[in-house]
């Protein structure tokens, strides 16, 4: 499934878990494949843990169901920050847009951006181009991002490849684990 080959351990790689709220798993469409989804990510998680990479949920805020502190702004239950863990709030669909995302992350070291979460036609895709805009190695979780929409298979292969196009390397949640993590 990759674009470009995937350098093995690159250094300073950021797991990015972008707006997995519990707003966006209630609505009338589905998730498409919300519980693959959570798995890959909590998949993820844990691969980034014990390889010490570090972890930013990212949660957008806005005046309808995502307002920030309600319930729906939540993350979802299956997820579970750790201490350490970086959380950044955004108001834009580019979570390094008028946020310290950036800042955060190259004062760890940043270099490789590796994204997850939602929603793929929408904060997914502007992440990953607002990352490579500012320089980063971008990984798109192939299979560790959805959307709700009808037609949530076509759109999510159509970001995969438009975005692998624009530079972001396309690699599924194993080979993230084994060569990133």
């Amino acid at each position: 499934m990759n674009s470009q080959s995937l350098p093995v351990n690159p250094p300073g790689s950021a797991l990015l878990i972008i707006d997995v709220q519990q707003d966006l798993f209630e609505k009338t469409n589905p998730v498409y494949q919300a519980d693959q989804l959570l798995d890959n990510i909590q998949t993820l998680v844990a691969a980034a843990h014990q390889g010490g990479v570090p972890v930013v949920y990212i949660q957008h805020n806005n005046k309808s169901g995502l307002l920030k502190d309600s319930p729906g702004w939540q993350l979802h239950p299956h997820l579970s920050p750790q201490e350490g863990d970086l959380r950044v709030d955004k108001t834009r669909s580019n979570a390094f847009e008028q946020t310290p995302l950036d800042e955060l992350l190259r004062a760890r070291g940043v270099e490789h951006v590796v994204v997850t979460g939602m929603v793929t036609n929408i904060c997914v895709k502007n992440t990953c181009l607002g990352a490579i805009a500012l320089g980063y190695t971008t990984t798109l979780v192939s299979d560790a991002h959805s959307t709700d929409r009808q037609d949530a298979a076509k759109v999510i292969a159509l970001w995969n490849e438009k975005l692998g196009r624009a530079g972001a390397q396309l690699s599924t949640t194993p080979e993230v684990c084994l060569s990133i993590f």
